[in-house]
């Protein structure tokens, strides 16, 4: 891209808040944080002639309808007076919110990054390649399987409300897909734009499985799993939600902004299952109680909380669907202050508990803040943000410590993180948004995908278990799966 380029694209972003458009993007102009913007990826079918949003009190003479009509048309019309019609300022907004979610998309890719390098630092020298290994081979595997099945399981258009497997994506710039008829004021995209920003959510929930399960499973049986999850359980449930499914229909309709529950909820409660196949790793409880198994690199994991922290504001803020600014700015600022909330009550809950400052529960604190605004951070205050994410960062605090007395090892904290907390997030829509939400319809959307998740990865894992196996052996394990099943350490002294 040139400069001369770079130059345009930063005017018409400083342009948006002055266009003559009333409504960018959502069912409203301009909510206030109590009230719904836009429910986060939701696909459309594209439609020949999409309504346009009628300005309140439109002045006469301010083009506003004749713009839309004529972007629809191909911007090229004439008013009733048969004047032309200048087009250009939906035009830059259409062109700077396709730029926005392409750039959302790459940010959401990072968090894979920062996944990786959270796995790799909470977990022993010796498995750092194999941890590695699974998140290359998760993103990899999750772009594909969401083009040749994923993207129209997930958005089916018209289905039973329940189920319909979907075929590869063809060519979405065919006919309306790279025009505003694609999908109109409430997803200002192109069809390949939409497919994109959808795919870097599609793979996060086997990521979260992955740190769940690190140092005992066996690589080939978890990407089995991994692909199969991915590819249909993860986008069958979505499908329910943001596909235009049964939860979407119910009489006051769940409300999961960016996935607490969707994305997140449903990984954490995949890797519960998984984990409970598994078994705890070696050593890790004995009958003198819990040892504990640090961590190689707190440096490495302290990067990863951070480059994940980056990627939500392209996550949540993505989800908004176009670059309007007043969405844009709530959720930005909700995602940040609730981490920030949660990295501040976990630092002081763990020191209370621990009797010292424990980075590992900050570090979790400030995901989990993340996790438990992500359903609400379009419609919720930023005091009620900073509430939901500082709740967050106590809960996960409690979780962690219950898993491990109960013995279900998690070694980074992923089912407490983005299981429990997922809970907690999409709850808090009903608690601080408002009238517009109900209690019942968020649990019912929580019963319905966490249970999914979770008999759905209890049956395949167990398949996996019974047929190929899904636990290395007790040598393997304490060598280190760097070793045994890559044949490289990842550090050239090989030490565990």
């Amino acid at each position: 891209m040139t400069l001369r380029a770079l130059a345009l694209a930063a005017a018409a972003c400083f342009a948006v808040p002055l266009m003559p458009l009333t409504a960018y993007g959502q069912d409203e102009a301009a909510p206030a944080p109590t009230e719904e913007v836009a429910e986060t990826p939701a696909a459309v079918e594209p439609a020949a002639e999409p309504e346009a949003a009628e300005p309140e009190a439109e002045e006469p003479g301010d083009g506003t309808n004749e713009q839309y009509e004529a972007l629809v048309e191909g911007y090229n019309a004439v008013d009733d007076d048969g004047n032309p019609v200048d087009v250009s300022e939906a035009f830059d907004f259409f062109t700077v919110s396709m730029l926005w979610t392409v750039i959302a998309a790459a940010m959401v890719f990072i968090m894979h990054l920062g996944f990786a390098t959270l796995e790799a630092g909470l977990c022993q020298k010796k498995n750092v390649v194999n941890v590695l290994f699974k998140n290359v081979f998760i993103i990899c595997i999750g772009l594909l399987t969401y083009a040749f099945v994923g993207f129209n399981t997930h958005y089916p258009g018209d289905f039973n409300g329940f189920l319909s497997i979907g075929g590869p994506i063809g060519d979405l710039n065919d006919g309306n897909g790279k025009t505003w008829a694609y999908g109109g004021l409430a997803l200002a995209m192109t069809g390949y734009g939409d497919f994109i920003f959808q795919a870097m959510f599609a793979a996060t929930a086997a990521t979260i499985v992955s740190g769940a399960v690190a140092e005992r499973v066996k690589l080939p049986s978890f990407m089995i799993f991994a692909t199969i999850l991915v590819a249909i359980g993860y986008t069958v449930a979505g499908s329910w939600h943001w596909g235009g499914g049964f939860l979407s229909a119910l009489e006051v309709p769940f409300k999961d902004f960016a996935g607490s529950t969707v994305v997140h909820g449903f990984g954490g409660a995949a890797a519960l299952a998984c984990v409970l196949l598994l078994g705890a790793r070696r050593g890790k409880y004995t009958k003198d109680g819990i040892k504990p198994i640090i961590g190689h690199s707190m440096p490495l994991a302290t990067i990863g909380v951070f480059l994940l922290f980056f990627g939500w504001f392209g996550f949540n803020g993505g989800s908004v669907l176009s670059a309007d600014p007043g969405p844009l700015g709530l959720v930005f600022t909700t995602t940040a202050l609730a981490a920030a909330a949660g990295g501040f009550t976990s630092i002081l809950t763990s020191w209370v508990v621990l009797k010292k400052p424990d980075l590992s529960m900050a570090l979790n604190g400030i995901l989990a803040g993340l996790v438990s605004i992500t359903a609400a951070a379009d419609v919720v205050s930023v005091m009620s943000a900073m509430i939901a994410g500082g709740i967050g960062g106590i809960l996960v605090v409690f979780s962690i410590l219950f898993f491990d007395k109960i013995k279900i090892d998690d070694p980074v904290g992923a089912i407490s993180v983005h299981g429990v907390c997922g809970i907690w997030g999409t709850l808090a829509v009903a608690v601080f948004g408002g009238s517009d939400f109900s209690f019942v319809s968020q649990l019912i959307g929580i019963v319905c995908v966490y249970g999914f998740a979770f008999i759905f990865s209890l049956v395949v894992f167990g398949i996996l278990k019974v047929t190929l196996g899904v636990r290395v052996d007790a040598q393997e394990e304490e060598e280190g799966l760097d070793v045994t099943e890559h044949g490289s350490p990842a550090y050239s002294d090989g030490h565990s």
